[in-house]
């Protein structure tokens, strides 16, 4: 299958833009056009099991995210990952070496990090609402708790939406059907040596700034930029601001 996806600009140089775990490619609503506008081929995508990307086969991200680019005839790309999409994008460029030419990495998930109280504590309540059937009120926990002090009403909705939008795929899906894990070791990391932005939110889940600074200590080409304003998601909350980051970081 191929992702579901779209393009924008004709630049010659690509960008490939993953989703968090509660979004979909939906999310990069306010920054496609300025990016494309800057003379980037910008594509974005739903990773299987979101927006409009079917959980249809037992897959791995990464993989996908291979094929994808195969599809459009893109050789390499800089990658811009928020949250679970920089694991996705860390775990794609380990995978398949050479084709990543930058990472920017916002409140970025690692391989092989172990969840913190308060992160647990979340997972718990979720999981919680999803057993007892109020789809609903998971993703309004979800659109609560990732998003910070400046994101606005729409904003909250939207996040909802995506939401429930991937629980919908996802519970539906058989269990033989789900991600397949990929090994990526600390050594396999400090491997990678292409630019890195480490970007962080002040308000958002500490494990966030943990993983920062593990990967700012194995990445020898890295910027980390903390956002005393941002939550999780400071492409939703700040979408202007948060494209000036990514134009003053990408070549």
């Amino acid at each position: 299958m191929t992702l579901a996806h779209d393009v924008t600009g004709d630049g010659t140089s690509t960008l490939l833009l993953l989703h968090s775990g509660v979004c979909d490619r939906r999310m990069w609503d306010g920054q496609v056009k300025a990016l494309a506008a800057a003379g980037h081929r910008v594509v974005r995508c739903d990773l299987r099991g979101f927006g409009e990307s079917p959980v249809d086969a037992a897959h791995v991200h990464a993989d996908d995210i291979r094929d994808l680019l195969d599809h459009l005839g893109i050789e390499r790309a800089a990658l811009v990952g928020s949250s679970f999409g920089g694991e996705v994008a860390l775990e794609f460029t380990v995978r398949h070496p050479g084709r990543t030419t930058a990472l920017a990495l916002l409140c970025a998930a690692a391989p092989g990090h172990r969840a913190g109280p308060e992160l647990r504590e979340f997972f718990t309540r979720e999981n919680a609402l999803l057993e007892a059937g109020d789809v609903p009120a998971a993703a309004d926990l979800n659109a609560t708790f990732w998003l910070g002090p400046d994101a606005t009403p729409e904003t909250h909705a939207l996040v909802r939406a995506m939401q429930a939008r991937a629980f919908e795929l996802q519970l539906a899906a058989p269990e033989e059907f789900r991600a397949g894990e990929v090994e990526v070791t600390d050594q396999d990391l400090a491997a990678i040596d292409v630019p890195v932005l480490l970007v962080t939110g002040g308000h958002d889940v500490p494990d966030f700034r943990v993983i920062a600074e593990r990967l700012a200590g194995l990445f020898p080409d890295n910027q980390w930029i903390d956002l005393d304003w941002a939550g999780h998601l400071p492409a939703l909350e700040r979408p202007e601001e948060t494209t000036g980051l990514l134009l003053d970081f990408l070549p």
